[in-house]
């Protein structure tokens, strides 16, 4: 229901689009983790290393209040911070017991926010919201769905994004037919956090 839901107002919001097309990926990446600006978000388990101090450093998962604690740190905020950002946030509170504590942050595993997540709703073989990952393409989002229905109109596809420089959603064109069916690698484009990917189904 909450996909449906999701589908509704991503399409409301595609009203003003002008169904443009994007540029063709240049590659399928390889790379699993996330980028240097992901954003930690709830659930992600993460490693906190202390040079010369491991007895400070801590395997911790990101509690849902979206904070964490380590030794001689309670209640950390966490999430919304780059891994950099956390670290030098925990870099800051250990200074008040060790001098110029050296403070790296690891993701293991990563789920992200719900604005870095992508969103594949409609006529496809199990909708789902995908934790975003640096150099993601609608051909590695669509394998992890499991591509398209029986009657989706793959063609038809749009996908909706939300420019940060307008403040409006913007509506681009999809060929998932040509890009899963026929292999035409230059209907494969790369994904931005927050990407919503709606397919709608065939008339017959």
């Amino acid at each position: 229901m909450a996909f449906a839901g999701l589908a509704v107002a991503g399409l409301s919001g595609c009203a003003n689009g002008g169904g443009a097309q994007l540029p063709p990926a240049a590659f399928v990446s390889l790379q699993e983790g996330p980028g240097e600006d992901y954003i930690i978000g709830p659930l992600d388990q993460l490693t906190i290393f202390v040079w010369r101090n491991p007895e400070l450093g801590a395997q911790v998962q990101v509690r849902p209040d979206g904070r964490i604690t380590t030794p001689l740190i309670t209640d950390m905020p966490a999430v919304g911070k780059t891994p950099s950002m956390l670290a030098e946030d925990i870099k800051l509170q250990l200074s008040q017991y060790i001098e110029e504590p050296i403070v790296s942050v690891i993701v293991n595993k990563f789920s992200g926010t719900y604005s870095q997540q992508v969103r594949v709703v409609g006529a496809t073989e199990k909708p789902a919201s995908l934790s975003y990952r640096a150099n993601m393409t609608l051909l590695d989002a669509m394998i992890a769905v499991g591509g398209l229905s029986e009657y989706a109109a793959g063609n038809r596809a749009r996908l909706v994004r939300f420019d940060k420089q307008t403040g409006k959603q913007k509506e681009y064109a999809l060929r998932i037919n040509d890009l899963l069916r026929k292999g035409d690698t230059r209907a494969n484009v790369m994904l931005m956090p927050g990407d919503v990917i709606i397919i709608p189904e065939s008339a017959f």
